[in-house]
């Protein structure tokens, strides 16, 4: 909780705090802080509403299901989508060979820096083709 909700929500430390605010000051601020509850009250009302009415439908679906037959597990059959098949990697495409090491790539993506210098040599990508 931040400081200033501690000194707000604690009666000694809020006192503490409005010690040297006017009167007229002080109303002013309890005028501004019920605005502020009566609009989280409105708030509170509206979201309960909202979930009332959520709620209804769902109740009604439910008994429209049970008129039917249907259950929520015969639902979970149905919406269950089977996972997507990953595909094979790419076979290489180029070769290298570099103390000894021989480095592939599928052409696919970025160039490794093998490659790159080679081909900044001079050479192209048809002399390292597999």
């Amino acid at each position: 909780m931040s400081e200033f909700l501690d000194i707000l929500t604690h009666g000694r430390r809020f006192k503490a705090a409005v010690k040297d605010l006017s009167v007229e000051d002080l109303k002013d601020v309890a005028v501004k802080l019920e605005k502020i509850i009566t609009e989280k009250e409105k708030q509170a009302e509206e979201e309960s509403a909202v979930m009332a009415e959520r709620n209804a439908k769902i109740e009604e679906i439910r008994q429209q299901m049970e008129a039917v037959g249907l259950s929520i597990d015969d639902l979970g059959t149905v919406a269950a989508k089977p996972a997507p098949k990953k595909r094979a990697p790419r076979p290489p495409k180029y070769k290298i060979e570099v103390n000894g090491e021989t480095i592939t790539w599928t052409g696919q993506g970025r160039t490794p820096t093998v490659f790159k210098n080679e081909l900044d040599k001079g050479r192209s990508l048809e002399d390292f083709l597999i």
